[in-house]
């Protein structure tokens, strides 16, 4: 396994993350058991998680994932062997995950609640890295159209959320701070910040979605990772599962995400299913297994800190672990350019 720098900490990450949202909800706690086994005794060091999971988001299952990996660090007594990052919730009409039923926001209230009940869940008394899990402020998120729409001002600040954050680093609840579904101009701006009053934490990551399909992150916060040191936390480098080749043809898999909840639309945009076949072809032109070769690529990306794998069984977590071991060709590469070229960003 590789490791890499998070941000300009003292922490060495493994190029491979363990994802963990299907747990409590399509993975038993037994099934989230074996894979954090697996996953550590393949040197992977790195779980990211997040207050709402499992997902899709419910009431019912809120927590459970977090849960399970508490139980885990109880069996086990390994807590100093994983550097564990978790969010906490943006803006949304979720009123389940407060005690008071209020929707979520990031208010210092909030925030101050959410991680209480996250350390709580998980079983340990700091987190290695926490995460804004998207924007506290109105932007078009998880999919549809690259253009902004000013959709309104933010209700709590970048200034105000980032001394609420310093409040929780002080405690020693917190070692570090990251973004997820964060803009160009949402990480310059928590960074303006950090620079003008020391006192408050500088963002060491941002978790945005990352595939061969939606690359867009290259086109503003790649330059960022070069110039300031914020990488990037890759989710989705399956394009959830599409580039796994197993819903080609109209095909719909029993257990499978999109028969369970139906919700992938992102991955299905006009253009997705030319370019996503033209990838599957390619990789089995070079004798690849799709998925290893869609993972590879985004491991091997020069601004990627850590890919995030999640999987429901122990064959696609092997399969995706071992995916650091391919190799992927000059030519290969440019094959993908040549796609990419064609094919931009079909789904955002």
């Amino acid at each position: 396994m590789e490791y890499r720098k998070l941000g300009h900490t003292d922490l060495e990450v493994s190029a491979i993350c363990l994802g963990t949202m299907t747990w409590g909800q399509q993975n038993t706690q037994a099934e989230g058991h074996e894979q954090m086994d697996y996953a550590l005794d393949m040197g992977i060091n790195f779980f990211d998680t997040a207050e709402m999971y499992a997902v899709p988001p419910r009431a019912e299952t809120q927590g459970k994932t977090e849960e399970i990996i508490g139980t885990w660090f109880a069996k086990n007594g390994n807590r100093d062997k994983v550097i564990l990052a978790t969010k906490v919730a943006g803006r949304s009409g979720m009123k389940w995950l407060r005690d008071d039923g209020s929707a979520t926001e990031q208010s210092a209230a909030h925030i101050h609640e959410a991680i209480d009940k996250s350390l709580a869940r998980l079983q340990t008394d700091y987190v290695d890295l926490y995460q804004l899990h998207w924007p506290d402020r109105p932007i078009a998120l998880f999919g549809g159209s690259m253009a902004y729409k000013h959709l309104g001002d933010e209700i709590n600040r970048i200034g105000d959320i980032l001394e609420t954050l310093a409040d929780i680093q002080k405690s020693g609840k917190v070692r570090h701070f990251g973004l997820s579904n964060e803009t160009p101009w949402g990480i310059m701006k928590f960074l303006h910040h950090a620079e003008v009053d020391s006192a408050l934490p500088r963002m060491v990551s941002v978790q945005n979605a990352y595939n061969l399909v939606n690359r867009i992150y290259e086109l503003g916060s790649a330059e960022i990772y070069h110039r300031e040191g914020v990488g990037l936390l890759a989710y989705s480098p399956l394009a959830q599962g599409y580039l796994t080749g197993k819903y080609q043809n109209g095909a719909l898999p029993q257990g499978s995400r999109k028969q369970l909840f139906d919700r992938l639309q992102r991955y299905e945009t006009p253009g997705a299913d030319k370019a996503i076949s033209a990838y599957l072809a390619l990789a089995e032109k070079y004798g690849l297994d799709a998925s290893q070769m869609a993972n590879q690529f985004v491991t091997t990306r020069s601004f990627v800190t850590s890919n995030i794998i999640g999987a429901t069984s122990m064959e696609q977590l092997k399969l995706a672990v071992t995916s650091i071991d391919v190799e992927l060709s000059e030519e290969l590469l440019g094959e993908i350019e040549a796609i990419h070229e064609n094919a931009p960003n079909v789904c955002p």
